[in-house]
């Protein structure tokens, strides 16, 4: 990958960039806000590790500026200030990930994979995604199977996008209780039951195969055959 560390800390900046180099990945620096904040614009990177206490313009600052003129890439906010609400405002500020100082840099780099792999995903599947005979508009998010224009509320399609996006893997109830219904516990009700048998009956036609699997004692499986 081809990184931007936005960084002031010199023994910081040092450390990441040996380890990223060590793994291949190519990384530039910048020191401070300014100077970050022109090289992600110039340059096009894979991901961006942004430290938030930067000289002249504040991480914060950069992240902003950056969304602002619609610029998608990923950016992993790493910072010693590390409390929950100095986490939800590195995430709505526009980061994908936030990572408190100290830090260990396998966790780092873990983190900054996950990020870039759902980049990746997002670029790929833009528009149109396949499964079987089961076609997804994203954009226009509609959903036809073997040609027929399939019906779908609002929680039906998030549904089937996600078992879509894992087609093959199975999902568990708590999986897409937290996705679809972002919850993070289980609210004890059959709610991905109903939605699940709900989608059964709209994309299984007369005499095409059943795509929903139910996997006993885990969850569920879409087939893409």
């Amino acid at each position: 990958m081809k990184l931007l560390l936005i960084e002031d800390d010199a023994q910081t900046a040092d450390y990441v960039r040996r380890g990223l180099a060590e793994l291949g990945h190519a990384t530039d620096h910048a020191a401070t806000g300014v100077d970050g904040l022109t090289a992600a614009i110039v340059g096009r990177y894979d991901a961006i590790i942004l430290d938030r206490n930067l000289p002249g313009l504040d991480g914060l600052s950069v992240l902003k500026s950056l969304r602002a003129q619609g610029d998608r890439t990923p950016v992993l906010v790493l910072s010693a200030l590390g409390q929950v609400d100095d986490r939800i405002a590195g995430l709505r500020a526009g980061g994908d990930d936030y990572l408190p100082k100290p830090f260990s840099f396998g966790e780092l780099m873990a983190r900054i994979d996950a990020i870039s792999r759902r980049r990746g995903d997002e670029d790929i599947t833009e528009a149109v995604r396949q499964t079987g005979s089961l076609t997804l508009d994203l954009l226009a998010r509609t959903a036809t199977r073997n040609g027929r224009r399939i019906e779908l509320l609002n929680k039906e399609y998030q549904l089937l996008e996600y078992l879509t996006r894992h087609a093959g893997q199975v999902v568990t109830r708590t999986m897409l209780i937290e996705a679809i219904w972002d919850y993070s516990f289980d609210p004890g009700t059959n709610i991905v039951d109903v939605h699940v048998s709900r989608l059964r009956a709209k994309i299984d036609g007369d005499g095409e195969p059943p795509m929903i699997r139910t996997i006993r004692g885990a969850g569920y499986r879409l087939d893409a055959r």
